[in-house]
């Protein structure tokens, strides 16, 4: 497949996720959510059992995949997301409170 091909599928991608609701972002974005963060926990009970190099890759494409999949996925969806009145004020209290811990640390 070529690269123009791909990136003409990507948009489609986006744009199909772009289209959906609050709650169906909600859930686009809990799925792969609820594969990222339970494999985080495997990580550390696989280097707790010594199994150190498994537990570090394991953990080390945990993240990966959280930073490159979870949060693309995230940006695409937030506005979609600020539409649910509990989502938005949770949203607003966590902002908050980072500029609180920000402004505490840069004393």
């Amino acid at each position: 497949m070529s690269p123009a091909r791909i990136r003409q599928a990507l948009r489609k991608f986006r744009h199909a996720i772009e289209e959906l609701g609050p709650y169906q972002s909600l859930a686009l974005l809990a799925l792969p959510l609820c594969l990222v963060e339970p494999s985080k926990l495997v990580a550390v009970a696989l280097i707790g059992d010594r199994h150190w190099l498994t537990g570090t890759a394991t953990i080390t494409a945990a993240y990966a995949s959280s930073l490159l999949l979870v949060e693309r996925i995230f940006l695409v969806v937030k506005p979609r997301l600020l539409r649910l009145h509990w989502f938005a004020k949770g949203w607003a209290w966590m902002i908050v409170q980072r500029y609180r811990l920000a402004k505490e640390f840069s004393r």
